[in-house]
């Protein structure tokens, strides 16, 4: 359970991001190993995590007995935020911060299925319910898993990756993480020297949809806007285009722009008063001295906003008018 291990991407901008959290209440969105939570309590803050994933426990138990009195971790996913708070007696929070995708410790840890380069179980579930990658592999129709390779993992070749997936199957299912691998390999032609695994896209695409993990995205940040109080900041750390493109554009129209789809039109102004003030302008990528750490971190991008005392979006569109949340001080 070494903290070494498992390097939390862009710890210093995030807690730049936060400013002074000294006795504040901190929402850990995604758990993991702990690295952001404890460094968030390390600068004086409360905090509650919140992971999907039981297995995060060895590490949860490491941080409560160092931090008895400031920390709580619920099992819960992150989308389920406020009805996490509600259980705790918590109405709302100083800051939340989510870090995307999966984590260093389910990618180095073959059985959990997540990794290509690691022989283990097809399984990629962050949690133990809902269907596996091989679920999806050994049941899904050609198009469906092309549409799965091609939406989450913007892999071009999508159709004839299913072909190759269908055509195997029929001979024998999959179960193993490097089986398929070396199908997605075959079907892209081989390595060929290429810096990027050929089943990195297919990978990623499949375990997006195993976790539902952009939905997940687009319901936290709605969540997150109602349990901040006012002056709070809400930090998101991405590591792909689709999860960038969310929380882009989520901050876009909450802090009262809209994307006006062409780079030539004027932004078009929101109808609800914003939500949220930018605190990162654009996005913030790793300096050169975390890549040469964490080569891992090469894709990572954090947005940040922070809360204004207006009402949540979705209370200002049931009103038909702007108003002031309650419960945002």
């Amino acid at each position: 359970m070494s903290q070494s291990v498992h390097m939390s991407v862009l710890l210093d901008e995030v807690l730049t991001a936060l400013g002074d959290i000294k006795d504040k209440l901190v929402v850990d969105g995604t758990f993991g190993a702990g690295g952001y939570t404890r460094a968030f309590l390390e600068h004086g803050a409360r905090v509650i995590g919140f992971d999907r994933d039981a297995r995060v426990k060895p590490y949860v138990d490491a941080v409560s007995a160092e931090f008895p009195d400031s920390f709580q971790w619920i099992n819960r996913p992150f989308s389920e935020m406020a009805e996490g708070l509600a259980d705790v007696g918590v109405e709302a929070v100083d800051a939340v911060v989510l870090d995307i995708g999966v984590s260093s410790m389910q990618l180095d840890e073959a059985e959990r299925g997540f990794s290509f380069m690691r022989d283990g179980p097809l399984d990629m579930r962050m949690s133990i319910d809902g269907r596996s990658a091989a679920d999806i592999v050994n049941e899904d129709s050609a198009e469906d898993i092309a549409h799965v390779i091609w939406l989450y993992g913007e892999e071009r070749k999508s159709r004839g990756i299913a072909a190759a997936i269908v055509r195997r199957r029929a001979e024998q299912k999959f179960e193993r993480t490097l089986d398929l691998a070396e199908v997605v390999e075959r079907a892209l032609g081989g390595r060929r020297g290429a810096p990027v695994h050929p089943a990195t896209r297919t990978f990623q695409g499949l375990r997006i949809a195993v976790n539902d993990e952009l939905g997940e995205l687009e319901r936290a940040l709605e969540v997150s806007e109602a349990v901040i109080k006012t002056g709070g900041v809400l930090a998101v750390v991405t590591f792909h285009s689709l999860e960038d493109r969310i929380v882009k554009n989520f901050f876009a129209e909450r802090c009262g722009k809209l994307p006006s789809g062409s780079r030539y039109a004027p932004e078009v102004k929101a109808a609800n008063d914003p939500t949220y003030e930018l605190v990162t302008h654009k996005a913030q990528g790793p300096s050169d001295a975390e890549l040469a750490r964490n080569p891992r971190s090469r894709s990572a991008k954090l947005r940040a906003g922070r809360r204004t005392a207006a009402a949540t979006w979705s209370e200002q569109t049931v009103s038909g008018k702007p108003s002031t949340n309650k419960v945002r001080s």
